[in-house]
């Protein structure tokens, strides 16, 4: 339907405004009679009448005229995006005598952009600066005057797009740049060749056109020619000179990081840098808009998701035929492209979420039809097609400043119908790409040579490239509209409950005003009867009632009663209002006297129900203390689950819920607990609650999004994995996870997108911790040199005192850091590359001068020449390679360039130690995956620890096993790879080389990274093997590291068998304090009290014990059998 619409609509003119011209200058005169020539692309629009122009009063021309857009042609918008109107000011020369016609003289041109119209703008006004043409006396004006200038207004009645057409199109931009490193053969001496590029661009859902890139030119590099970043017009038409720029469009520089081609690694950064500035280039930094309707759009997204790779074809072209013939001309365009080769661009990054912009280095390969299929699926280029009319447009152009019309709309119309894929040679080709073969030789199985094109890889040659979009192909959701999705999913908890007003909230205030009350009439009574009430005399009613009596005297003569009634006064009149819905006065008496009756019932009783919640709380035991605080019982719960006691861990988890509801925390870390048993319903529970307390908990988002990973609830899975890339934009944590969702989904493009983010913030916190070691070592060397400054201060016989130059140490701590405060440098050519070490001796050999006064002058300039941090571009060794340089140590040889630091691990492995605490196995299994084929990863030592630690988790001990005996391979002294080959030992039940590996564990210097397990299973093995002394220091070094129930229970068990019963009571009443719930406790105590004589306790204790459930059978017999030596201690005997 909208395409319909479109064709339907009639065309919309576009009118173009010149309204005035001023500072203008003339051949003869400063005043000066000029009209306006109005071009778009090869078509005349008008001539402006003359008008006179001088210096002081600008020349009003008022002159409009208008292009039709029409809307049959798909590509009318394309044409409007990315031609200009060509202006030129013509000057009208006077008339002599014998001159049957006037003559002019071209003044100038300026180009006016029509991309507002396209973006949607109805009006907008320009003032344009005039480029003078070669012989203008434009030329001549000198830079302090102001530039001649044109006020032109373009506008159109209604936007050429309307609203379902901008949302449904885009306007693609794409930049050629320059083609850098090109092969050694070509050279600036002798004939001159032109260059051109092309690459395919969607017409239709069906069709592609090819863009072509015509006009480049060998230049030198930029040691030599600083190159012009102004970006020219793909199609200028008839503008010449300065006029072929875009006004105010130059070439964006990005640092290599913040690419997004090839060529960003820390080697290919040398050979870039030489290139940009010292090899020859190929600039033509031209911009080619191109729009894209719906299906075009449709199908250049589709295209890039099936392959992404996009060829921008490369070739070498004869210099235009300018002064031949035309059919040498026309001869040599036969077969004329030399030096084929083709850049593969990778357009997936335009498929991240609101990604609307590319840029990059991109290698140049030899074109063969075989490569181009194997890497973009396509039978052919467009490399002959887009060299002819390549060769057309030079040839075009360069027959004179101003061809005729009726050639160029010739060539125009010719270059407009293969855009359109309606010429006969486009059909042909695109014919060709489904039935066109590739050579002999590929049929037999061998690639075709192209060796001119090998030539570009032989010279590491690459493109520059940026291809940019108004709206992304692939629309990001905004933090706004995620966290509106996660509320949707997770309504968040209020902060507060909310209040009740109304009847309820007015019998509560009541019964609070009513307890209030009582309270202060309990104490007044308590301050005038107390010391009665401490005698043991019997209160008789006489008494009681005196006392009654004096109270209420007591209250009236001093006022307090007045007091207590005003106090309940506002509670009783919400009451009234609210619950009673009476606001007005009583007509009648009888009425009011009821309404009263009725009242005074419900307060009394009212009156009462408070009385006695006050009174049932005085009566209640205050509530201790607790004893213990959420971080041991998080530490006591995950101890319950190394010793696999997940009932008690469960009992640990609830019980810091209990005590701190609105903690998310709590919730969180019971949620992991649960996803650790399998539990995965009470785990989607507990971070649905945590959640909902706080919607920006990064943790667990993220955990949220695993379990609905695992429950195949992808869509909100990946509305939680963005909302916490959204929270923490520069987390490493949560773009990574993102990245593995992506996976599961088989998202590639995606998750691609996700690794690249985590790595650039990986790399930007290795930057951010060398520069924050490096400032300390300043700070530390600074302080250093201060103490020698100082030193060197100190008088000595023979200074001259005030007059001796100061010590060199003292101005070297002025020295600034190398360059790298916001980027990490990328030239070797970057000041300051030295180390503060290599500083610091050049600064002691140049210290000596200084202390001799003849020689303080020299000392103090080769102080401020060598010791100041300088730009790359200042020392000039690359555009004076021939010259001598002075034979200062300082400039022998350019500093090197400062390393890109390597960060400490890969964002997979931080991910995965991240993923392990939290018990997430599918997403470990898979970042290990992504771990082992990382460059910099592999089957590293912490690999194998941490697949190992996996492994322990499923219960698969065999692997486990065999990954950590790989990992001692490559670090035979890791305490965590001996550490974890002792658990799987002991949970095999080989205590034997349980201990062995625990105890080697223990000796190392370094302690493994969870020692409280460690202790706990060596001195439980100790018990076994009745090494008594041995578990008893070794428990009492888990005390002191982490005290617990369990490990004060070993330290009592092994003081009872070593006889130690004091010390073995005082053991478990502290464990019992930590857990008055654990049997064993309860019944070495039992034990403990039989030995020492103590019936009752002994008896106690037994009754607890058996209360508890106490399952330990040999346990319960071995306290059978004391009771009866002893002769007491069981109830029932």
């Amino acid at each position: 339907m909208d395409q319909d619409s479109i064709q339907t609509r009639p065309p919309e003119p576009i009118t173009i405004t010149v309204l005035r011209a001023r500072n203008l200058k003339g051949t003869k005169a400063d005043s000066v009679q000029v009209m306006v020539k109005v071009e778009f692309g090869e078509k005349t629009l008008g001539d402006s009448p003359k008008v006179e122009c001088t210096p002081e009063t600008p020349a009003e021309l008022n002159f409009s005229t208008t292009i039709n857009c029409t809307y049959d042609d798909p590509l009318a918008l394309d044409e409007i995006a990315h031609k200009p109107v060509v202006l030129t000011v013509i000057e009208g020369l006077p008339k002599e005598k014998k001159q049957k016609e006037e003559k002019t003289a071209l003044l100038g041109q300026c180009t006016v952009d029509l991309l507002p119209l396209v973006k949607g703008e109805v009006k907008h006004k320009y003032t344009l600066v005039v480029n003078p043409l070669p012989g203008s006396p434009l030329e001549g004006i000198p830079p302090e005057h102001a530039k001649p200038e044109l006020d032109v207004v373009i506008s159109v009645n209604e936007p050429l797009m309307d609203s379902p057409q901008a949302s449904s199109g885009n306007l693609m931009t794409i930049t050629m740049e320059s083609l850098l490193s090109p092969p050694e053969s070509w050279t600036l001496a002798g004939s001159q060749y032109c260059y051109a590029a092309a690459l395919p661009i969607p017409v239709t859902a069906d069709k592609e056109a090819p863009i072509i890139f015509a006009g480049g030119a060998l230049k030198p590099g930029a040691d030599k020619e600083i190159p012009n970043k102004q970006k020219k017009w793909a199609m200028p038409g008839s503008a010449q000179a300065n006029a072929v720029y875009i006004p105010d469009s130059y070439i964006s520089s990005d640092s290599i990081e913040d690419e997004d081609g090839e060529l960003r690694a820390k080697e290919d950064r040398d050979h870039r840098m030489i290139s940009e500035s010292e090899k020859l280039r190929v600039p033509w930094n031209t911009e080619r808009r191109c729009y894209m309707e719906n299906s075009a759009v449709k199908s250049f997204q589709d295209k890039i998701a099936k392959c992404r790779y996009w060829p921008v074809e490369v070739m070498r072209l004869p210099p235009p035929a300018a002064n031949k013939g035309k059919k040498h001309a026309a001869s040599e365009e036969e077969g004329s492209i030399s030096y084929h080769g083709v850049a593969y661009i990778n357009l997936a990054p335009l498929l991240y979420p609101g990604v609307k912009r590319i840029r990059g280095a991109y290698k140049v390969h030899a074109y063969t039809d075989h490569a181009l299929h194997e890497k973009t699926k396509r039978k052919t280029g467009y490399g002959e097609e887009a060299g002819r009319i390549a060769f057309n447009i030079l040839n075009r152009n360069s027959a004179s400043p101003f061809p005729k019309k009726a050639g160029k709309e010739k060539d125009e119309k010719k270059e407009k119908e293969v855009k359109k894929g309606r010429s006969s040679s486009v059909a042909h080709h695109e014919a060709s790409q489904t039935i066109k073969s590739d050579t002999g030789s590929e049929v037999d199985g061998q690639a075709p040579v192209n060796v001119e094109g090998q030539q570009y890889v032989d010279s590491k040659s690459y493109i520059m490239l940026e291809i940019s979009l108004t709206s992304p192909l692939i629309p990001k959701r905004p933090p706004e509209e995620l966290a509106r999705r996660v509320a949707e999913y997770i309504p968040p908890r209020p902060l507060f409950p909310k209040r009740t007003d109304g009847a309820q909230r007015s019998v509560e205030d009541f019964h609070n005003q009513v307890a209030s009350v009582a309270n202060l009439i309990l104490d007044e009574f308590r301050d005038q009867f107390g010391d009665e009430l401490k005698m043991d005399e019997p209160q008789s009613n006489e008494s009681m009632e005196t006392r009654r009596q004096k109270l209420i005297y007591e209250l009236n003569s001093s006022g307090k009663y007045f007091a207590f009634k005003e106090q309940l006064k506002h509670a009783v009149v919400k009451i009234v209002r609210e619950k009673y819905l009476k606001t007005t006065t009583f007509d009648n008496r009888q009425e009011l006297q009821t309404f009263l009756s009725e009242l005074y019932v419900y307060l009394i009783d009212q009156m009462h129900v408070a009385l006695g919640r006050s009174l049932a709380l005085e009566d209640q035991p205050p509530v201790p203390t607790p004893l213990t605080d959420s971080a041991q019982l998080k530490h006591f719960a995950r101890e319950a689950e190394v010793n696999e006691n997940f009932e008690l861990a469960t009992k640990y988890y609830q019980e810091r819920i209990a005590r701190n509801k609105n903690d998310p925390t709590n919730w969180f870390e019971y949620g992991t607990f649960c996803l650790y048993i399998n539990d995965i319903t009470k785990a989607e529970e507990c971070f649905k609650e945590c959640i909902a307390i706080d919607q920006k908990h990064l943790q667990g988002l993220l955990l949220y999004g695993v379990v609905c990973t695992l429950l195949e609830k992808h869509e909100a899975a990946e509305t939680f994995f963005e909302a916490a890339t959204c929270v923490d934009p520069k987390s490493i944590l949560a773009w990574t996870m993102l990245g593995l969702f992506y996976d599961t989904v088989n998202n590639e493009i995606g998750a691609e997108m996700a690794y690249i983010e985590a790595n650039k913030l990986n790399q930007a916190a290795a930057w951010s911790a060398v520069r924050q070691q490096r400032d300390e070592e300043m700070a530390k060397d600074k302080k250093d040199m201060d103490v020698t400054g100082e030193e060197l201060e100190a008088p000595h016989p023979g200074d001259q005192g005030g007059l001796a130059p100061p010590p060199a140490a003292a101005p070297e701590t002025k020295q600034p850091s190398p360059p790298s405060s916001e980027k990490p440098p990328t030239s070797a050519r970057s000041g300051g590359g030295r180390s503060m070490s290599d500083r610091r001796q050049s600064a002691t050999r140049r210290s000596e001068p200084h202390l001799h006064p003849d020689n303080s002058g020299t000392g103090s300039k080769l102080k401020s020449d060598s010791s100041m941090s300088r730009p790359g571009s200042q020392l000039k060794l690359g555009s004076q390679r021939g010259t001598p340089q002075p034979a200062d140590d300082t400039q022998e040889e350019p500093p090197p360039r400062e390393p890109t630091p390597i960060p400490k691990s890969s964002v997979y492995m931080q991910a995965i130690d991240w993923l392990l605490e939290v018990k997430a196995v599918p997403f470990t299994e898979r970042a290990l995956a992504h771990e082992l084929l990382t460059p910099t990863g592999g089957p590293t030592s912490n690999y194998h620890i941490c697949y190992a630690r996996l492994k322990l988790q499923k219960k698969e001990f065999n692997d486990a096993e065999e990954s950590l005996t790989e990992a001692l391979q490559f670090d035979h002294q890791n305490p965590d790879a001996w550490a974890l080959l002792g658990h799987v030992k002991y949970m095999t039940g080989d205590t034997t080389n349980a201990r062995d590996c625990y105890e080697r564990t223990v000796s190392f210097v370094s302690d493994a990274s969870e020692m409280h397990s460690i202790y706990l299973r060596l001195a439980s093995i100790y018990l076994q093997d009745r090494k008594f002394e041995d578990a008893k220091n070794t428990f009492l070094l888990a005390c002191k590291r982490s005290p617990s129930c369990v490990s004060w229970l070993g330290v009592g068990i092994a003081c009872y068998r070593l006889d130690e019963l004091s010390e073995a009571e005082d053991a478990l009443s502290e464990a019992n304090i930590l857990n008055n719930t654990d049997p064993e406790v309860w019944a070495y105590l039992s034990l403990v009290c039989l030995k020492t004589g103590r019936q009752l306790e002994a008896e106690q204790a037994y009754k607890y014990a058996l209360k508890v459930n106490l399952q330990d059978q040999e346990l319960l017999a071995e306290i059978h059998e004391v009771q009866q030596a002893v002769g007491f201690g069981n109830p029932e005997f």
